[in-house]
């Protein structure tokens, strides 16, 4: 795996802000999305810190979660099968 959940963590509130709840959540997600095996067989490359950090870069605004799951959706419609990684609620 090439997630490194705590320099994610510390990261997602570096860049993005939000609580370490929220950061907590996406990392979560994030290791579950790697462990998944999915995102390196649609895209063909591995998901790291890094391209996390990138494609939530991308979203428009928000905190970690929302950002998480804009990039989260782009990737349902584009490829489907990735709702299941989306954050619904978390803990503060």
């Amino acid at each position: 795996m090439f997630i490194d959940p705590g320099r994610l963590e510390v990261r997602l509130r570096e860049e993005f802000g939000g609580t370490s709840g929220q950061s907590r959540v996406v990392v979560r997600q994030a290791v579950d999305l790697a462990d998944s095996g999915q995102y390196e067989a649609d895209m063909g490359e591995t998901l790291t810190n890094d391209l996390v950090l990138e494609e939530l870069a991308d979203a428009p605004e928000g905190t970690p979660p929302e950002r998480w799951n804009w990039w989260i959706g782009s990737l349902e419609i584009a490829y489907g099968g990735y709702g299941r990684f989306g954050i619904r609620t978390y803990r503060k």
